[in-house]
Order: C-alpha cells, then structure tokens, then sequence
C-alpha cells in the first residue's frame, strides 16, 4: 500500500532564511522552497509559528485503494484534493500518488562524497509504544525491524522500514506509558564520507559536533546544531542503505 516516505513538511516563518540554511546542511540546491535527496523531499512552507517539522507524506501507487484499505484497517481517512490525511495519534501522515521517485537536487559543488545523499530515518517520540506498533505495523503495514530497549539510552527503539529508510519510534523509559500524542521530531540525514561532511559544514559556518562511533556496528554520526529550523539532526556514514 506505501512505497516510500516521499517528502516531509518543514514549516517556518524564514522560509527564505530555512531554504538557505538546508541548502549549506544538504550541499544541494533549494528552488521554490523544495530540496530532494536521494530518497526523499523536503519542502518548506511559511509558517508564523516556531519552525518544525510539520508532516510525513508516503507515496502510493494509487489514493483509492489505500483509501479503501485504510478505512477497513479502521483508519480515519479525510481525501482532500490529490492527498489523503490520516489520524496518527497527533503526527500529521499524509498519502500522495507517485508513480516513480524524482531525481535528486543538484549539488551546489561537484564533491557528492561530502554531501547529504539519502535520509536515513526519521524520528517520531511516542509516550506509547505499543499503540505506535499497533498503528505503524498493523494498519499501515510497515516493517518491524527492531524492538529494543536499551536502561542506557532511557529509551524503547521501534524501527519501521519503509523503504530504503526506516520511521523510527522513541519512547521515553523514565516517562511511562500514556495516551498522549506523538510527536514528528528529529532528522538523520546520511552521507557518503562522514569526514568531508563534517568538515564542509564546518567551513560553511555550520555548528557540528565531532564525529563518534554511531550505535550501529561500523557508523560514524556527528550531531548538527545549527543550520536545521529547529530540528533535531544528526548526520550518519559508515553504512550503506537498508
């Protein structure tokens, strides 16, 4: 029923401002307020509120048959023009029909090897995890891949696959389980060469950590904290596509 995450919403009230700012994060060029990786878009929409990240938009081959099997996994489907809108426990899930992924923006300089090439996944915090299954696997029909709890990390990890990248659900050990809703919260953009890429961003201005070991065996991941809208971002090599 889904193939891919076919881009997210950022929402900003500096689009101008959050365009330039993705195109130095990303090495690639932003038109009109829209940027594609390898495997998925961003696009950037005005917003007078604090910039964040505003929706998920996963591509099918058809809006009618995911409509109908939507609504018979008990689903709130609402269609508006060429989109379908779900209820997600407070994360906003979009549909949009694709028929074949758009190519990737140009680079704004010529070492793709320092660059961001792909998202690797993209973070949503729930106070309930098994509601996340529930929802994420059974009526979506997303890919459990790993269900780890880790006393170290304080946190319950779901990965989904969808893809070549993969949803990943957080939850809060020291919080408890609750009927809050979710939260659409962080990035983790990949690239080829974590050493470039670090070492771009620095000479663009942008506020980057270190390279470290990653929790994934042979990954490297530095944190970015600027240059993002306000959303929490790490960038991952060392890895090829899931």
């Amino acid at each position: 029923m889904i193939d891919a995450l076919d881009h997210l919403v950022l929402r900003a009230s500096f689009v101008t401002g959050a365009g330039r700012a993705y195109e130095t994060l990303l090495g690639r060029k932003v038109e009109d307020g829209r940027v594609r990786v390898g495997n998925v878009g961003l696009a950037i929409e005005d917003d007078a509120s604090t910039a964040r990240l505003e929706s998920m938009v996963f591509a099918t081959a058809s809006l009618d048959k995911a409509a109908h099997l939507l609504e018979r996994r008990a689903v709130t489907v609402e269609r508006n023009e060429a989109q379908l809108s779900l209820a997600a426990h407070g994360v906003s899930i979009k549909l949009c029909e694709r028929q074949g992924a758009e190519p990737p923006s140009p680079l704004l300089k010529s070492d793709e090897a320092a660059s961001i090439s792909a998202l690797d996944h993209v973070v949503v915090r729930t106070p309930n995890p098994e509601r996340a299954v529930a929802f994420y696997a059974g009526r979506l029909g997303f890919d459990l891949r790993l269900d780890r709890s880790n006393p170290q990390w304080g946190a319950r990890l779901l990965f989904f696959r969808c893809g070549d990248l993969v949803v990943e659900i957080a939850h809060d050990l020291n919080k408890g389980v609750s009927d809050a809703p979710d939260q659409l919260w962080g990035l983790s953009w990949r690239t080829p060469d974590i050493a470039k890429c670090n070492a771009r961003l620095k000479a663009a201005g942008v506020e980057v950590s270190e390279p470290r070991d990653g929790r994934r065996p042979g990954s490297q991941v530095f944190t970015v904290q600027s240059h993002t809208a306000n959303v929490p971002t790490i960038v991952i090599g060392g890895i090829g596509r899931w």
